[in-house]
Order: C-alpha cells, then sequence, then structure tokens
C-alpha cells in the first residue's frame, strides 16, 4: 500500500511508534524506504528495534524534515546517511551519546533545530566543532526551559529578553511536566517498560569501536542519578527541576562560583516563572558554556530556549577571549601550513640578499621559534579530534603489564620507563612498540610509584614501589638476551623508605630524594649506595610528593596534604624552610618549570596554581572548576617547555590543556573507554619532553577487571590519519578519538 503512495493525492505520512507496539527494525526500515518522498515526520523515541535498526538509519538516511530519535543508543553519533531534507532532528535522552564525531552533521545542510538534552556530551572543542558543519543551524537545546518541549525560544520564560534582562525571583513555582513528558511518565510505570528493558539486553555490545550501545541504561527521568556516582561533578544535580539553572547559563559571582537557588517542587507563589533549566548534559556543567557556544556558532540565534540577542553575542566574545585561546600562541587566524612555510621560506631568501638599499620583508624578526609555533598553532587548529591510540607493547602477547607510573627520557626522545603494579620495571620504545629492557619484581617490589631518570648516566634510573623498596636501576638495551632475563646483576639497593610515594634525583645526579606517607624526608647518596639522612617533621602531614629544581642541586620542594607547599635548601640544612606558600586543600603534587623560573602546585579537586619558584607568589591562578569530590586527586605538568600546562584528575575522564602565562584554555582533552559502563579517569600524564603538543595519559578504568594504559596524544595530528594509517599504528584504536 504504501509503496504505491507516491502516485496517491497524499501530500505527507508522520510515522509515530511507540514502545507498546512490537515491530520488528527490519520492517520498519522496509516501511519508511515504501513511504520515501512523502515521508515528514518520524518519531521513533525509546525504539527497541537493535544496533542493526540504528546503524541502516544512519549511513543509509532518511528524506523526513522531523526526527525523533529520543532515548536512542548511539554511543558516538555518525549519521553519514542522506538527511538532505531533515529540519529537526531529536536526541534527548540518549544516555549511551558521549560524543560527536567530526562528520556527522555535514548529510544535514538544511537542519535548523537540534535538541541534545540530557545525553552524556560534555566536550566544549569536539561539540562546537561538529555544530560548525551545520550552515542552517539557528536553535539548539542542551538543556531545556522546564516549561518548553520543543526547540525556539521559550515563550513564557524571558518574554524574548536577553538572559541578562532576567531577574531572578525569590520564589518559583515549579510546574508539573507537560503532557508530552506525563505521557511518557506513564509508559515508565507501564509493564511494556519491563518488556522493554528485556528486550534490550539482549542487543548488548559493549565493544568499543561500537557506534551503538545497547546495555542497560536508566531511562530519563533517572540518567543522571545513575551516573552520579560514577562521575562526582554530578552529585547533587540530579533533581534540576527545582533549581534556577541561571549558574550554567554564566550568571557566575567574581570568583567563578555559580549562583544557585533551591525550592521546594510544592513551593506556591504568584510570582510569574522565569526560566528553570532541567535535564542539562554535562556540557552545561563547564565553566562559560553559553558564551563559549554563542561565540563558536555565530549563527545561533536561541540556544536552551533563550534567544540570543546581540548583547549576549557581544558579551559571548569579551569572555571568550579573556578564558579561551582560539589558537595556541595567541595565534588570532587560520592559516595553512604551505602558507607559513612560504613566508619562512621568503623571510630566508630575504635575510640572506645582499640589498642595501631596502629592508629585507620580515626583518621584523620573526625567529625560526615564530614559525614552529606558527605551525604549531596550524595544526593544533586543523581539528578537535586528535590523535589518541594506547600505548601498544609489540612481540609480548603472552602477558599483560599493568601500568602504574611512567616516565619519559630525558634524552633519547624514542624511550619512556614505566613501572607496574606488580613491581617490574620497564623500558620501550615508545615509538615502536618494542621493549628495550626490562627488570623483574624478584619479589621485592610491590607497586611502583616513584620513577626518575638519571642525567648524566641515561641508561640507569631509580625505581621505588610502595612497600618502600629502592633500587638504582641499569638498564641495558636487550641484544642478546631474552626479555625475561634476571637483572638484578645491574641493580643497587638502597635502604627502605616506609610507604614511599615519590623519588626524585637531583641535577647533577650526586642525590636522591625520598617522601611518602609520612612527614619526613630521607636523602640519599647515588654514588655511594646508602641513606645521608632524614628530614623529620617537615610537615604537618604526609608528603606526597617531592622534587629537587633542575638546575639547583641543592634546591627541592615538597607538596603535602597538609595544605602547604614548601621550598628548602640542602646548603641550609633543611631544618627551616625558604618559604612555605599555602593551597586551600590537600596538595598532591608539585613541580618546577623547565627553566625553574615557577613552581607549579596541585591540590586536591583541580585547584592549579603557579606560583614564582624565588619566593613563593602567586603568579597564576587557572581556575579550574571543582567537582566538590575530597577523592578527586589532581595532577599537572608542563608541556612545550614552559608555555602549557596540562592538568587531569582521578575522578575525571578528561585532561585539560592551558596557557601557562595567560591561564587560557585551548583545549580538553576527552578519553572514553571500552563500552559506557567502563568510564575512564586520569591516573597520571606527562608532557613529551621532545615533541611538541604531545603527551601521555596513563588511564585506569573504573571497572576493577580492567587494567590501566598509557595513551599517546598527539595534538598535531588528526584522528583521521589513525583511519587512514591504521596499518602503520600496529594497534587497535581503544580509546576515542574526541577532543
Amino acid at each position: 500500500m504504501f509503496m504505491e503512495i507516491g502516485t496517491s493525492d497524499i501530500d505527507a505520512v508522520d510515522m509515530f511508534h511507540y514502545s507498546s507496539c512490537d515491530l520488528n527494525g527490519e520492517y520498519v526500515l522496509l516501511l519508511l524506504r515504501a513511504i520515501n518522498q512523502k515521508l515528514r515526520v518520524v518519531n521513533i523515541r525509546d525504539a527497541s528495534f537493535g544496533k542493526e535498526f540504528l546503524r541502516d538509519l544512519s549511513q543509509r538516511g532518511l528524506t523526513c524534515q522531523v526526527l525523533n530519535l529520543r532515548s536512542s543508543h548511539f554511543r558516538k553519533l555518525n549519521m553519514v546517511g542522506k538527511f538532505i531534507h531533515l529540519r529537526s532532528l531529536n536526541l534527548d535522552f540518549s544516555s549511551s551519546l558521549t560524543s560527536l564525531r567530526k562528520d556527522c552533521f555535514t548529510c544535514m545542510p538544511n537542519l535548523n533545530c537540534l535538541s541534545l538534552c540530557e545525553t552524556r556530551i560534555a566536550n566544549l572543542w569536539t561539540t562546537s566543532s561538529a555544530l560548525l558543519k551545520l550552515p542552517s543551524l539557528v536553535e539548539l537545546r542542551f538543556q531545556k526551559c522546564l516549561c518548553c518541549d520543543d526547540t525556539g525560544p521559550c515563550p513564557g520564560s524571558t518574554g524574548g529578553k536577553s538572559i541578562d534582562s532576567v531577574q531572578m525571583d525569590s520564589e518559583i513555582r515549579v510546574g508539573a511536566p507537560s503532557s508530552f513528558d506525563e505521557d511518557y511518565y506513564h509508559y515508565l510505570n507501564s509493564e511494556e517498560a519491563d518488556l522493554f528493558d528485556e528486550v534490550e539486553s539482549a542487543y548488548e555490545d559493549t565493544s568499543d569501536d561500537s557506534e551503538v550501545d545497547f546495555t542497560y541504561h536508566p531511562r530519563e527521568t533517572s540518567m543522571l542519578g545513575a551516573y552520579s556516582d560514577v562521575i562526582p561533578q554530578w552529585n547533587g544535580l540530579v533533581d534540576l527541576q527545582t533549581e534556577i539553572s541561571f549558574g550554567t547559563l554564566a550568571m557566575q559571582d567574581e570568583d567563578g562560583s555559580s549562583s544557585k537557588s533551591s525550592n521546594s517542587r510544592h513551593t506556591t507563589s504568584t510570582v510569574p516563572k522565569k526560566y528553570i533549566a532541567c535535564h542539562p548534559s554535562p556540557i552545561c556543567y563547564e565553566k562559560h558554556y553559553r558564551e563559549y557556544m554563542v561565540a563558536s556558532l555565530p549563527s545561533l540565534k536561541v540556544l536552551d530556549n533563550l534567544s540570543i540577542e546581540k548583547t549576549d553575542k557581544e558579551r559571548a566574545n569579551g569572555i571568550f577571549s579573556q578564558h579561551f585561546e582560539y589558537l595556541p600562541y595567541k595565534r588570532k587566524n587560520k592559516e595553512s601550513v604551505v602558507s607559513i612555510l612560504h613566508k619562512r621560506e621568503i623571510r630566508a631568501s630575504c635575510t640572506n640578499s645582499q640589498n642595501w638599499r631596502r629592508k629585507p620583508l620580515y626583518v621584523s624578526a620573526k625567529s625560526q621559534c615564530f614559525f614552529s609555533r606558527s605551525l604549531s598553532a596550524a595544526k593544533v587548529g586543523s581539528s578537535a579530534w586528535p590523535l589518541l591510540h594506547p600505548l601498544s607493547i609489540s612481540g609480548d602477547e603472552s602477558r599483560s603489564f599493568r601500568p602504574r607510573q611512567f616516565e619519559y627520557h630525558p634524552s633519547d626522545s624514542s624511550l619512556m620507563a614505566f613501572g607496574t603494579l606488580d613491581g617490574e620495571v620497564v623500558v620501550i620504545n615508545h615509538e615502536n612498540g618494542k621493549i628495550v629492557s626490562y627488570i623483574p619484581s624478584l619479589g621485592g617490589m610491590n607497586s611502583v610509584l616513584g620513577l626518575c631518570w638519571l642525567k648524566r648516566y641515561p641508561s640507569k634510573l631509580i625505581a621505588g614501589s610502595d612497600n618502600g623498596s629502592l633500587k638504582l636501576c641499569d638498564i641495558k638495551p636487550i641484544s642478546s638476551r631474552n626479555k625475561g632475563t634476571n637483572s638484578s646483576a645491574h641493580s643497587v639497593t638502597f635502604d627502605e623508605f616506609d610507604q614511599l610515594t615519590s623519588v626524585h634525583v637531583n641535577s647533577t645526579d650526586e642525590w636522591f630524594l625520598a617522601s611518602g606517607y609520612s612527614k619526613n624526608v630521607a636523602l640519599y647518596d647515588i654514588g655511594c649506595g646508602r641513606r645521608l639522612q632524614v628530614f623529620v617533621d617537615m610537615h604537618r602531614e604526609h608528603i606526597n610528593v617531592v622534587k629537587f629544581a633542575n638546575h639547583s642541586p641543592s634546591i627541592f620542594a615538597t607538596s603535602s596534604f597538609d595544605q602547604d607547599v614548601k621550598m628548602w635548601d640542602l646548603r641550609q640544612k633543611p631544618i627551616f624552610p625558604c618559604y612555605t606558600a599555602a593551597s586551600s586543600r590537600g596538595n598532591v603534587m608539585v613541580c618546577f618549570s623547565p627553566d625553574d623560573h615557577y613552581l607549579l602546585v596541585s591540590a586536591v579537586d583541580n585547584e592549579v596554581k603557579q606560583l614564582l619558584a624565588a619566593d613563593g607568589r602567586l603568579h597564576l591562578d587557572f581556575n579550574i572548576v571543582s567537582t566538590g569530590s575530597s577523592q578527586n586527586y589532581t595532577r599537572s605538568y608542563y608541556m612545550n617547555g614552559r608555555d602549557y600546562v596540562i592538568s587531569g584528575s582521578c575522578d575525571e575522564n578528561v585532561v585539560r590543556i592551558c596557557c601557562a602565562q595567560t591561564g587560557r584554555r585551548l583545549r580538553d582533552i576527552s578519553l572514553e573507554g571500552k563500552g559506557a559502563e567502563a568510564s575512564m579517569f586520569v591516573q597520571s600524564l606527562r608532557g613529551d619532553p621532545f615533541r611538541d603538543f604531545n603527551m601521555s595519559i596513563l588511564a585506569a578504568y573504573i571497572r576493577p577487571s580492567s587494567n590501566s594504559e598509557i595513551v599517546k596524544v598527539n595534538l598535531l595530528a588528526s584522528s583521521d590519519y589513525a583511519k587512514e594509517d591504521s596499518d602503520g599504528l600496529h594497534s587497535r584504536l581503544s580509546c576515542s578519538m574526541g577532543g
């Protein structure tokens, strides 16, 4: 019947599917294809048709104008089929959706309205880059006004005024859900809901390369609550219908904290109801989210049911330039690599010219450093999806290492050492994945928490484990012996330091320091292989990290969970510190900038500050939003010399990249595990000392059965490269390519 609809007098066909229907996904697709050009509205929210249905829909497309896929099971949106007529797309409550692919919207040139409420999308950079591929997009939602079901400006909240003109009421009456939502909530309590959950489990797919995820997720009413135990920054955000979301819409205090007002669901008032956000995606809780989206998407007219006025755009552009870097190194305009190379070539030829009558072009002195930075800016700015891939180990399929700590080699750009939870020390060529040296645990080492290479003796490193074992390992390349050969003959054992957490060697390779779960620090002589002294009670609580300066052999800093960072000098017998700098939370770590000009201090829950190393004065506070978790241990290091700071925390799956001179955010790198239930977090990280905008992240899974892995990140290469040249990587990309 429907195959003949094209020749009939029927103008359009709308299709509505409810989960009480028991239909086969293959038959539904045949029906949609049969209607073809007469198809107008397709509403298949909460459909249980399986992953093949969504895959076919994504790859072949539809001819409809309105597509409602609420509660779908996309993990990474990749709708590459023909959606030429599509004007409105609803993906609300798609609790599996974590990221947008680079070209997922290029097939929708006429899409005007897009709704993504209560998804798991969180990355500002990848999201805005994907949305820029929608030339007709004017209305967008990641959270909605409580009284609104569709995109577009809320008719009753702001009266069409910009958000700056909205004044908060002392009392708000929170209305009941709309009739549309009432129908859906009624369905949730019906017997069919149980039936749907049973059908859903049959399509379980946790493979990492799958773009569709049919593992069980709670429905619309409780998705945030289900993830709040895994993602701490969502704690307290479950019952968002009772909160005024001006904090998420950039109505923030000067100190950066969000202003919120909570009211009882049953509070009544005659005061008119203002904007109340509900069903937000985690992206809404990113600092300056609204300004970032408004500045990044200049064609947008409505965001989260609020109209965007001219004053909003001006304010958003100002805040964007104040808090974000459009391109690295303050570059304001994107340039092609070819153009930069051409300018460098012209400058070189003009500089060598002997024409004295006129000044050479570009004589203003743009150095080679200027052009290298320009090249980096061009490459980093070319894609919001950098290349991520796990460090693979070739030729060792018989076992799986469990890394716990790692360090780049100080002089050989190809080498990296990592210690494992089993007490092993492995030196690997991280460019080709081949093991260079291996030192087994020998029963004496537990988890290796401290690693530090010697600088003057590049084959040696200090390794310390949590049971107090300390060894000087002499690493020799494996040329004539097997990996498992006992290397104890190349090791020197030192007196133990109980409950060790950190070791560090000074700049002349004479001494090293050890700290741990105590208030003491031990000094060791590397040459004679013995402990020289223990400095007692240097802090009021345990000292998590101790670091020597990079150029002064007697200067070192300690960071403690007593909230203090202290600078010490061995020449003054460290009884009293040179100075003390305080944090508001317990300090997780401290490190010197490569030139020893700054101290980078990381305290619990994203408190990251840069101090002047000379006297401990505050130079820069990076103002990273806290999650509210007292267990969110934060670590930060330098990248590109002292140009940028990378920061990650153990309760989050994000690495933040900030300019070390201005604090402006350049990019966020998000990690995604294998399947929706395999959340990842940042256990440690290091900037590559030899390659600009390269780093490695020690990523751990919340799932206990999964091993942690070292993920290499190259911001100068796009994830598209991995697809085109996957054979050259010699590894399956098990982490998300998304920002």
